[in-house]
């Protein structure tokens, strides 16, 4: 039987040591946030149903239901709209996915990675992955942290996966290369970061830098970005003794993104999850580029943007802001925003916040900022 092995474990050698265990005797695993609530775990659990528990106090078993050959990952998407699903990778989807990111960012012999996003995430247990299928040294810290981040460096580690909320508090230039993903990168990022697109059903970044990695092919259907790549999941697990896997490919491999971009310039240029997207006055306006633009105002922390109802808009898009010095007024951020974008993308009303509600990977949850009005 092939085990379904649920890692409650922090980031640290031995979570390393057993993923590398369960590979080796052809174990999936699916590795637990441990931030979670009580509540919230046991919801990972009933969704996943894994076959072992390995934590603090030692590995037991657990009703659950086993992997399918060749299964080597079971990970919860990201859960920004709605209950997570859970993705389920093959091994030779990660072997693709750690290769085919190795060879775009020149990864040798004298490279090591340094690990310290949440392992619970694609994006964070990709580093691990990486690491494990290539050779490549670790080093491995159980959260992010600038001082772990620095003692990395010192140690050798030339390469770190960041989130931009993270990126703002390090010095960029002790590391070779910075991977940046999880949420819209900052305007004045470093040379040395690259960014990635990806998500849990891809195994984590697929296009680097607008471009995709080899082996993977990008088509827009209706303004919509589909991909087919060795990387792509095998199903969503079904937790059911007597349940199904969902595959979500079409017949000929295809997964939908659900995320609204296009092809410029022989780059990929991603506008944002559909289900995001704000009609004000029968125009569409993505958030993505809203938030870019009044980012770069003087004295902004932080932007969320999303739409609120409105009776003559339908919707009206209106803009939470984590003020780094004095908060600037309406008419300022409007003009702001106007000078780069069409006028209907200026918010009609902003609001001062203390902090940005967001997921462990730093996206923001637009959801929950609008729903507090």
């Amino acid at each position: 039987m092939r085990e379904v092995i649920c890692l409650d474990l922090p980031l640290g050698d031995e979570f390393v040591a057993r993923v590398r265990r369960a590979w080796d005797d052809q174990d999936a695993v699916f590795p637990l946030d441990q931030r979670l609530p009580g509540a919230a775990r046991q919801t990972q659990l009933a969704t996943v149903a894994p076959t072992r528990i390995v934590d603090a106090s030692g590995e037991r078993p657990h009703t659950g239901r086993p992997a399918e050959d060749g299964d080597a990952l079971v990970v919860a998407t990201s859960g920004t709209t709605g209950r997570p699903k859970a993705a389920v990778l093959t091994m030779e989807a990660v072997r693709a996915s750690a290769l085919a990111s190795s060879a775009r960012l020149d990864v040798g012999p004298d490279d090591c990675w340094f690990a310290c996003l949440p392992p619970a995430h694609v994006g964070g247990f990709s580093v691990v992955a990486r690491a494990i299928v290539t050779g490549t040294r670790l080093i491995t810290a159980p959260r992010f942290d600038p001082d772990a981040y620095r003692d990395a460096a010192t140690r050798g580690a030339t390469l770190v996966s960041l989130v931009p909320t993270a990126l703002a508090r390090i010095d960029a230039s002790l590391v070779r290369t910075i991977v940046l993903g999880g949420a819209r990168p900052p305007v004045d990022r470093p040379a040395n970061c690259v960014v990635t697109y990806g998500m849990t059903e891809t195994g984590s970044g697929v296009v680097y830098d607008g471009i995709a990695l080899d082996g993977v092919e990008i088509e827009i259907r209706d303004g919509i970005v589909h991909l087919r790549c060795p990387m792509l999941l095998r199903a969503y697990r079904s937790g059911s003794p007597d349940g199904h896997d969902v595959d979500p490919r079409d017949a000929d491999g295809w997964f939908c993104t659900n995320d609204a971009g296009e092809v410029r310039d022989g780059r990929l240029v991603v506008h944002g999850r559909i289900g995001d997207v704000i009609v004000t006055g029968g125009e569409k306006v993505w958030p993505d580029e809203v938030e870019a633009a009044i980012s770069t105002l003087p004295g902004i922390a932080e932007v969320c943007v999303a739409g609120v109802p409105d009776p003559e808009w339908g919707d009206a898009v209106h803009a939470w802001i984590v003020p780094a010095g004095e908060f600037p007024d309406l008419a300022e951020v409007r003009e702001h925003v106007k000078s780069t974008l069409p006028a209907w993308c200026a918010p009609r009303a902003i609001h001062r916040v203390e902090a940005i509600p967001r997921t462990a990977l730093g996206k923001p949850i637009r959801s929950a900022i609008a729903s507090e009005l």
